[in-house]
């Protein structure tokens, strides 16, 4: 890896990192960078989950510097995440890069428009949380985390879209939550790449440290923000990112 590299990889990064703890789709630039840098797409993929494990322990930690953090619950949906993670890390699927990123594309425009745009709901604290709401992530989230194990770019959205729409919590609560599932059911992951000779460890570590750094700002900022502020980000990252599956 050459210095050029390295500095390119701790700029994006950052970037990547900010985006991921307050909205998701870094990955989305993080995969293309490592693939032109002539990592397989395999590897590009493992390595990737070693920035986003440690990406994560500093969103977790930014919002809980904040008082921001929902528990138990973000456990009983990590644990089922886990399980997921590990069969999805484990899934071969036979589909080409086109075709896949147009599907994508697609399922990212329709869930995040039930997400950003429905009215916010109104519930008491005690209906957030119901035993039928919670086992209902439950199993959401045992599926995400097949989804996220397998190829991670979208995950984001996909929870934020989830959490908002079966529990209505606000998107600092609903993003704490999120970056929490993702440390835990990553960590599955990176053994399973890890196991599998896929993660170029020096290019994981230094992509690592540019979104951490971002994560934490991140995570920091959009606590106190406005939920209107934070969606009107996530749309933008949504059709954005939208575009850029479906064109290239």
């Amino acid at each position: 890896m050459s210095l050029l590299e390295g500095f390119l990889l701790v700029f994006v990064g950052v970037f990547a990192g900010f985006v991921n703890s307050i909205a998701g789709g870094g990955s989305l630039l993080i995969m293309p960078l490592l693939i032109f840098m002539g990592l397989p797409s395999a590897e590009a993929n493992g390595t990737n989950r070693v920035a986003i494990f440690i990406q994560n322990i500093f969103s977790v930690a930014g919002y809980r510097s904040k008082g921001v953090y929902v528990f138990p619950f973000a456990i009983y949906v990590a644990i089922p995440a886990i399980i997921g993670a590990i069969i999805g890390s484990n899934i071969a699927v036979d589909i080409s890069d086109q075709v896949f990123n147009r599907i994508l594309a697609i399922v990212m425009i329709v869930i995040m428009s039930i997400s950003v745009f429905k009215p916010a709901m109104k519930l008491n604290p005690e209906e957030l949380l119901s035993k039928s709401k919670v086992w209902t992530s439950v199993i959401a989230f045992f599926f995400l985390g097949i989804y996220g194990g397998f190829i991670q770019a979208g995950i984001g959205f996909l929870i934020i879209a989830t959490l908002t729409s079966i529990h209505g919590f606000n998107m600092a609560k609903t993003n704490s939550i999120k970056v929490f599932v993702i440390l835990c059911y990553t960590l599955a992951a990176v053994i399973v790449f890890y196991l599998e000779g896929k993660i170029r460890w020096e290019y994981g570590l230094v992509l690592a440290l540019g979104n951490s750094i971002g994560a934490w700002i991140g995570s920091r900022w959009s606590v106190g923000k406005s939920d209107r502020m934070i969606r009107t980000i996530l749309s933008v990252m949504v059709v954005a990112l939208s575009i850029k599956l479906w064109f290239f």
